[in-house]
């Protein structure tokens, strides 16, 4: 005549029964007030983890499509008094990612500095001024790294604990350490993460400085890591720490590198490393390095021209090609060299990044446009939820009310329809009726043989 499940609860059993509409002109399933909460629209649990599912997933892919465009460009800044600010820098809307170069003295017992040129004097404190820069830069959707390394300098790992020191200052001095700010050389601004241009040093202990660095991130926040190996390879320098797969960005310098750099209108050799390195690096988005002008390397600079017509579109049909890194702020400000790789980006697909934002736009509009989507997204199923947790609750004191009025047809041969009827409230909703573990019982073992299943006004069935 029915069928129940059971469940535990503080210590008792109760049973969960659906009553047949033949037998007592009900078709509601009912639950103790008790366990109202375990049986109650169990629909609503899953409508409830649905919602904050679908949130979640609208956050990650808006997270991947404003922080993981295959178009973005890399810079360095820091080398050159002419290049202007970093405020001014990162206000040009050109970059997605500026590079603090350089940290080129540390590690096997040197006193770390940090030089950029004449923009700051770090041994007067006077590169704490810069925090305000980083910050804004930050704040328009840009991951400011510093460089370690570099082509001067004196610098080096003489060990696994000297790996593991290095990594404690660049972790408290730069990133999100627990220093105080008198003692960050850069003040209290947070850096994204590290890039590591190791270009005069033994290759040995710099998988170790990245494993140490990488064990800092979090899924609150993450420390990026870069590499800018030169395009023969593996790398001499870098190639044993490459191997360690913890980079997420590698800009390969194509220039000063005879033998894999563009040449005299020939294309191939860069073509051909290209592909033997995004072959090789299997996780984490690979960089075109290239010079922002003739002046800015001995050799490798790629004219415009070829750069849009014969390399770029080759390049961009790896599936782990990230976009292009130039050296420097100073030369692509003279050249303009940029807005061709803007422009060829633009022409080729239809990106977001490139409505509304030219090359002396200060704000990317669309991220922020994004973020606020979102954030009203992910607000309003938080109050959906809490209108579901709320409607819940107040369903089962209503039915719990509801359930008290309600008294079963005795065997006694009176007339149901002379005495306290069941009243059974039509509902538009899905909400279930709820029954107190008495009327269970009542509805089980007491009915009116006039209610039989099978036995009605038109006879047996």
């Amino acid at each position: 005549m029915f069928g129940c499940w059971q469940r535990k609860l503080k210590g008792k059993e109760y049973s969960m029964t659906r009553l047949k509409s033949e037998a007592f002109g009900i078709a509601k399933v009912s639950c103790p007030i008790e366990a109202a909460k375990y049986c109650v629209d169990k629909t609503e649990t899953k409508m409830i983890k649905r919602i904050l599912h679908s949130s979640l997933l609208f956050l990650l892919l808006l997270e991947n499509s404003v922080a993981d465009s295959n178009n973005d460009i890399a810079i360095y800044w820091g080398q050159n008094d002419g290049e202007g600010t970093l405020t001014e820098t990162c206000a040009t809307g050109k970059y997605s990612y500026v590079i603090l170069a350089f940290l080129n003295n540390f590690g096997n017992g040197t006193v770390p500095t940090i030089n950029l040129a004449s923009h700051c004097d770090p041994l007067m404190d006077g590169c704490k001024t810069l925090s305000t820069d980083i910050k804004n830069c930050q704040m328009q959707g840009i991951k400011v790294l510093l460089s370690i390394g570099g082509a001067d300098g004196n610098y080096s790992l003489a060990s696994s604990d000297d790996a593991k020191n290095v990594s404690d200052y660049l972790w408290n001095g730069f990133l999100g350490g627990k220093s105080s700010p008198s003692s960050r050389p850069l003040g209290d601004a947070v850096l994204d993460g590290i890039d590591f241009d190791i270009e005069i040093s033994p290759p040995q202990h710099w998988e170790e400085l990245a494993r140490y660095l990488e064990s800092h991130s979090t899924p609150a926040r993450k420390v990026y890591l870069s590499a800018a190996p030169q395009c023969p390879f593996p790398d001499a320098e870098l190639g044993i720490a490459l191997s360690t797969e913890v980079f997420d960005y590698v800009w390969i310098q194509f220039y000063n590198n005879p033998g894999c750099e563009y040449e005299d209108g020939d294309v191939n050799n860069l073509l051909n490393s290209w592909n033997q390195w995004t072959k090789s690096v299997k996780n984490g988005k690979v960089f075109l390095g290239l010079p922002a002008s003739r002046e800015a390397a001995s050799n490798g600079y790629v004219p415009v021209n070829v750069l849009v017509t014969d390399i770029l579109p080759a390049i961009t049909k790896s599936p782990n090609y990230g976009g292009v890194m130039l050296w420097t702020t100073y030369y692509d400000k003279q050249t303009g060299y940029s807005n061709y790789i803007r422009s060829f980006s633009c022409t080729q697909q239809n990106h977001t990044e490139c409505r509304g934002n030219d090359e002396h736009k200060a704000n990317k509009w669309w991220i922020w446009l994004m973020v606020g989507v979102g954030a009203a997204f992910a607000i309003t199923c938080f109050i959906l939820c809490l209108c579901c947790v709320s409607r819940r609750k107040d369903k089962s004191q209503v039915d719990g009310k509801l359930d008290k009025k309600i008294s079963f047809t005795e065997p006694n041969g009176v007339n149901p329809n002379k005495t306290e009827n069941i009243k059974v409230e039509e509902r538009t909703s899905n909400e279930v009726k709820v029954f107190s573990f008495e009327s269970n019982i009542a509805a089980s073992n007491n009915f009116s043989s006039i209610n039989k299943v099978g036995e009605g006004d038109f006879g047996p069935v």
